[in-house]
């Protein structure tokens, strides 16, 4: 370095004066000599242009390479020809030349070659050395290696990207193989990182990453367990304390891994345990070498630091999963919710009892397995009534197998017996087609009735599916309720069927065949038919030619107007043949509605009753009486239809009905028109009775009067008149013709 005074001194004196300073540079020499040499800072002192080593201490021998290179009296780019190819020493050249000192920061400088080359950083300065005439003869190198510094930030960034992915919810394997990584890549010895994640016992621990280490060591520690001396992780998991294996020949925790150690190319082994907050064991965190070594204060420290990392990565995926799960079970709750009430409004969608059963084999596939069958007890046997497949063939294959009722090898017999399910992860016993369904496991749910066993729901996978306890639920649920469907179809059915043959018995059977007569008739009830109609008429001979016929009308239905119209029907067979005339019935049939019991119903009734008998000349004569009822019409091809006026009270309601008979001639091809209230006081969308106006003109429209062409004209025009043929009452109609003469 050059100085510059504000005056030349004499020679003599500058002479004195050069030799003091060159004493003070030496002593200054020597002193950071000294200074460095007893320190950990870097020293070096070099001469001339080709920057020989003069002097360093051993801090700056031991950052170029260590004992092989601690050489004095040897050119820098001699000694360490790498520096030469990272521009290190053109920064000496450049210094030596211009006398200018040169500063770095943060200084990265590869040293070494192959296995022995690692990367370090520097602070340094380059000073240049002068001699007593200001002339520079070599260069001083003084610097501070800040590596671990360095390391030191990047792990801290690592750590905050670590920190910022747990807090975004990053995957977890994402982030224990980022942070495995980082350390790897930051750390200054080789190190092989490897987590381990325990199992929800805390008892095993599973591969969680070990980005470095080779597969077949990762598939082999997968699973080990936790204990005293199993492995440095299975030791530290069952401490619940780091341990270090510094050297694993010849450590006896390592005994039953040593091979597999040997493969994998390890020599020391540091395991930390990753513990949740509240002391439970999540994994393990270890850290392998490739040479036996022990650890510095500054390994433990980043162990534990990145284990309490992986902790809280791991304890925020558990909550994530646990918060998953929970979600998951409550979406499939409400699934099953879901699922279970539309098979219950699917299953009491009908009241068929068969088709009821079917829909439940429907339901369950392939919902709850892919292949169902439904079997039911009928008069002491077992019959299949429904079953469901993905294909037709699987169908009618299944369908064709039918179980023994008391067979002790047969699952659907055993199920009946015992009222209980039976579930297997295997075909059932007993013979079937399992093989070529290829049926892999079943499960068998009875259905109950009152606590007896009416039938069997039959659930039979395939492949590698089971049914979990969870499918078992569920099936047993919809068991119960489709068992709760069927009965009630059942009964629906047997209740259908009893009322018809009820109501069977209040008409006809078939159209009697009279003399001198033809009949149509016509009745439909109202509802599905569940209860027993109020409607009845009857037609059946007397002596002496006569015929009787009545149409009426029992307030209210079912069980109770059954009662009302069978005492009258009865009564009117057993006392018409007995008694003169008209009146007389009808007056006998009020005093057996009076007298019936109170338990028997007490409605009132509406009736037509009369007597026809064929007239010599041709043409009936009738007499008839009415009872409240609507009143009969006389049809005739020469006249529109003419009301038949005949008074009297409706029955069972006054002692008296103050009854009135009505004689008239019916002559060829006249007739007469009994009918209830059910056609008149039908209504339309608007709540407009149809009434005996309109009813009247349908007879006149066309001026029909033929028996079945009356009847088609009126139900044809009530059917318009409403828009559907759905009815709220019963309707019958009964039409009497007197038969044409041969002439016509």
């Amino acid at each position: 370095m050059n100085y510059v005074t504000g005056h030349q001194p004499e020679p003599a004196a500058a002479a004195q004066a050069d030799g003091a300073d060159a004493s003070v540079r030496q002593s200054a020499e020597h002193d950071l000599r000294v200074l460095f040499g007893e320190s950990t800072a870097v020293f070096a002192s070099l001469a001339g242009p080709a920057h020989m080593v003069e002097a360093a201490n051993a801090a700056f021998f031991a950052a170029i390479g260590g004992e092989a290179r601690a050489y004095t009296g040897v050119p820098l780019g001699q000694l360490a020809p790498e520096l030469s190819d990272q521009g290190f020493v053109a920064l000496l050249d450049r210094v030596y030349c211009t006398g200018e000192r040169h500063v770095g920061r943060g200084a990265r400088v590869v040293v070494g070659s192959g296995p022995d080359r690692r990367e370090t950083f520097f602070d340094f300065t380059y000073e240049p050395r002068l001699d007593s005439g200001g002339n520079v003869v070599g260069v001083w190198i003084i610097g501070v290696e800040i590596t671990q510094l360095i390391h030191a930030q990047r792990l801290a960034a690592e750590h905050r990207v670590l920190l910022e992915q747990i807090a975004l919810q990053a995957p977890l394997d994402q982030v224990l193989e980022g942070m495995s990584r980082a350390i790897e890549e930051l750390t200054p010895e080789e190190v092989l990182v490897s987590v381990l994640l325990a199992d929800a016992d805390g008892r095993h621990l599973r591969h969680g990453a070990a980005p470095s280490l080779p597969d077949f060591y990762n598939q082999a520690i997968d699973g080990i367990a936790t204990g005293e001396g199993v492995g440095s992780c299975g030791t530290a998991a069952h401490r619940r304390a780091p341990v270090i294996v510094t050297d694993i020949a010849t450590d006896p925790f390592w005994d039953d891994f040593r091979d597999l150690a040997d493969r994998a190319g390890v020599a020391a082994c540091w395991s930390t345990p990753i513990l949740a907050r509240d002391g439970s064991l999540l994994g393990t965190f270890a850290m392998y070498h490739r040479t036996a070594r022990t650890p510095r204060d500054t390994d433990v420290a980043l162990a534990t630091v990145f284990a309490r990392t992986a902790a809280l990565a791991i304890e925020r995926h558990q909550e994530e999963e646990a918060r998953k799960a929970a979600e998951a079970k409550e979406q499939a709750a409400r699934d099953d919710l879901a699922f279970l009430l539309e098979a219950s409004t699917s299953l009491n969608a009908g009241l068929d009892y068969a088709e009821t059963l079917r829909r439940l084999a429907g339901l369950c596939t392939p919902k709850l397995a892919p292949l169902c069958a439904i079997d039911v007890v009928e008069s002491g046997r077992v019959h299949r009534i429904a079953t469901a497949a993905p294909t037709r063939a699987q169908e009618h294959l299944l369908a064709s197998h039918i179980p023994v009722y008391d067979a002790d090898d047969d699952a659907v017999a055993r199920v009946l017996a015992s009222r209980l399910s039976e579930v297997a992860r295997r075909t059932p016993t007993g013979p079937g087609p399992w093989e070529n369904l290829g049926v892999t496991g079943y499960l068998c749910v009875p259905l109950l009735d009152r606590n007896r066993a009416f039938g069997t729901l039959t659930l039979l996978t395939t492949g590698d599916e089971a049914l979990d306890g969870h499918t078992v639920a569920l099936a047993e649920e919809l068991a119960r309720r489709a068992s709760s469907a069927a009965l009630n179809a059942r009964q629906y059915t047997q209740r259908v069927t009893l009322a018809r043959d009820l109501q069977a018995g209040f008409l006809l059977p078939e159209v009697p065949s009279l003399p001198g007569a033809e009949i149509a008739t016509y009745y439909h009830p109202a509802g599905e038919g569940l209860d027993i109609g109020g409607d009845f008429y009857d037609v059946f001979p007397l002596d002496g030619g006569t015929w009787a016929f009545m149409l009426g009308d029992v307030c209210g239905r079912g069980a109770t107007a059954a009662t009302t119209t069978a005492l009258v029907r009865h009564t009117v067979r057993a006392v018409a043949p007995l008694l003169p005339d008209p009146e007389t019935v009808v007056e006998a049939i009020n005093k057996a509605l009076l007298g019936r019991p109170r338990s028997h119903g007490t409605g009132f009734v509406t009736l037509v009753y009369g007597h026809l008998t064929p007239h010599p000349d041709g043409g009936l004569d009738v007499a008839l009486v009415r009872a409240g009822h609507t009143h009969p019409l006389l049809l005739s091809d020469v006249h529109s239809p003419r009301t038949v006026d005949c008074e009297g009270l409706l029955l069972g309601v006054a002692l008296q009905a103050h009854l009135k008979a009505r004689r008239l001639h019916l002559r060829p091809g006249e007739s007469l028109l009994l009918y209830t209230d059910g056609l008149t006081e039908s209504r339309n969308p608007a709540g407009e009775q149809f009434g005996e106006e309109r009813l009247v003109g349908a007879l006149t429209a066309d001026g029909r009067v033929g028996r079945q062409e009356v009847i088609d004209a009126l139900v044809h025009a009530v059917h318009v008149f409403t828009g559907t043929t759905e009815i709220d009452d019963d309707q019958a109609i009964l039409v009497l013709t007197a038969a044409p003469s041969a002439s016509q």
